[in-house]
């Protein structure tokens, strides 16, 4: 087993499965990735029950819209002036791409679409593969902030870009879209519970295999 998968097991064990990402549709998930940066996931939730209350989660709703509208409505997400204009005009591309229909504009070619969403403004890797692996149901595994942070701690790999991550998760772990699923989530779980910025390891479900944690305590 390698270690990465290791890693995989000891969090699945202590932490459980995550059952991430909590939405009730495939665009749901598109709209959460996209006011997902810099902001928290209850200010997203915040910002999608907004737009379910005022009838607007939906691609034509979203794409038609006024923009000092869709900015009061998603003002719980942050970013007002950006993060807005860069969701209207992403619903503008799924009309004029498949006439809105969610299903057909994610049934396509996996890289042919993560190379489309990738042309879209706003949209970074993380984005695209979040959208890929929880709204399109494709494997890929998304690589985000607290993914680097405890991969590095853990030793899992020294690199800091986004594809030799991704292409060290892909070698490492089961090749399956739900394992891809709950690693990442485990993982920003456990950034949260204790492989924060300011790391808290005693309470580490993964204390025993984390190179960051046994030098502390060697030092401790």
């Amino acid at each position: 087993m390698t270690k990465a998968a290791e890693v995989y097991r000891l969090l699945l064990r202590d932490l459980g499965p995550q059952h991430w990402w909590p939405a009730d549709s495939p665009f749901e998930v598109i709209v959460g990735a996209l006011l997902m940066p810099q902001t928290s996931w209850r200010n997203v939730e915040k910002a999608i029950g907004n737009l379910k209350r005022a009838g607007m989660l939906s691609p034509a709703a979203i794409a038609a819209s006024r923009l000092d509208r869709l900015r009061a409505v998603v003002k719980p997400a942050g970013l007002y002036r950006t993060k807005p204009p860069r969701l209207r005009e992403f619903c503008r591309h799924m009309m004029r791409a498949s006439g809105g229909d969610v299903d057909a504009f994610l049934r396509r070619d996996r890289e042919a679409l993560r190379l489309e969403l990738l042309s879209l403004k706003g949209v970074g890797p993380e984005t695209a593969d979040s959208i890929l692996l929880y709204a399109a149901q494709v494997k890929v595994f998304v690589v985000d902030t607290y993914t680097r942070r405890a991969g590095r701690r853990l030793g899992l790999f020294e690199h800091e870009d986004y594809d030799s991550i991704q292409s060290y998760f892909r070698r490492n772990v089961p090749d399956d879209l739900y394992v891809y699923q709950e690693y990442h989530a485990l993982m920003v779980a456990l950034a949260k519970h204790a492989c924060r910025a300011r790391p808290r390891c005693g309470a580490c479900p993964l204390l025993e295999v984390c190179r960051h944690g046994r030098a502390c305590s060697k030092r401790a």
